[in-house]
């Protein structure tokens, strides 16, 4: 068991010591695990962001990985350390909602609230949960040590509020929920939704001042620095510009309004 996989996701960026401390700490107990960074460069305190991108990347993962996510603005106040056991996976952070998306997907089974000290480092700094707390809980856990010794079960945990897509006459009204480092602009409309709005009838995308009719099966499909629409590899619509950034293109931020509309 001391072969598990342990995912790390923060903000805390590679220029400083953070990511290759929690490193150290989970190697220190168990050198026998290997670590995967899903990523570092979460935007500061963006619990958003970071759920998007958990709930991107925990399936594609080992039955068994252990997913450390560490977005924690609230680090030294009365937000909860936790442990969560889904069907398939460990999640371990904060209690603040990032593991909103990834939950969605996976069927909790117990929720441990961590307070076994005798699972942390001896030292613990009240700004650095992610390695005095986190990372040490995640290689105990690796080791095989049962996720009731962490703590007490809790019957309720933080969760983000997820937008879902609104009918509105002949159109359906979503949000963009994240921008990717290309600019790409990914929605909250699901392939799934896409399809059961528009059925066999075509339809047109409107984003900002831009109209886009249909879909694009891939950004080859394009000129360069057309924008087109497409599903992401997440299944989730998007609007892109080939070689270039819909972001800066049309001038969207998350949040803004996208519309699908039934010709």
């Amino acid at each position: 068991m001391g072969n598990r996989v342990i995912t790390l996701l923060t903000d805390f960026g590679t220029q400083d010591h953070y990511v290759a401390s929690m490193k150290g700490a989970i190697l220190s107990i168990n050198p026998r695990c290997t670590i995967v960074d899903i990523s570092h460069q979460v935007g500061p305190h963006d619990i958003q962001g970071a759920a998007f991108l958990l709930g991107s990347a925990f399936g594609s993962f080992p039955k068994g990985t252990i997913h450390v996510s560490v977005v924690d603005p609230g680090v030294g106040g009365p937000r909860r350390p936790i442990l969560i056991v889904t069907s398939r996976y460990y999640f371990v952070g904060p209690d603040n909602g990032l593991f909103t998306l990834a939950l969605l997907q996976d069927q909790v089974r117990r929720v441990v609230a961590l307070t076994s000290q005798k699972y942390f480092l001896p030292r613990i700094r009240s700004i650095f949960h992610g390695r005095d707390v986190f990372a040490p809980v995640a290689a105990h856990l690796s080791k095989g040590v049962l996720p009731q010794a962490f703590g007490q079960k809790i019957d309720t945990w933080e969760s983000l509020h997820v937008p879902r897509p609104k009918r509105k006459g002949r159109g359906l009204r979503g949000e963009i929920f994240h921008i990717d480092v290309f600019g790409n602009l990914i929605s909250n409309i699901s392939e799934a939704c896409l399809s059961e709005f528009s059925e066999v009838q075509s339809f047109s995308i409107r984003i900002g001042n831009r109209v886009i009719n249909g879909l694009k099966k891939a950004y080859c499909e394009a000129k360069k620095g057309e924008v087109m629409a497409l599903i992401g590899s997440g299944g989730f619509l998007e609007v892109s510009v080939r070689e270039g950034s819909a972001r800066k293109k049309l001038g969207v931020e998350r949040g803004d309004k996208i519309n699908v509309i039934v010709s």
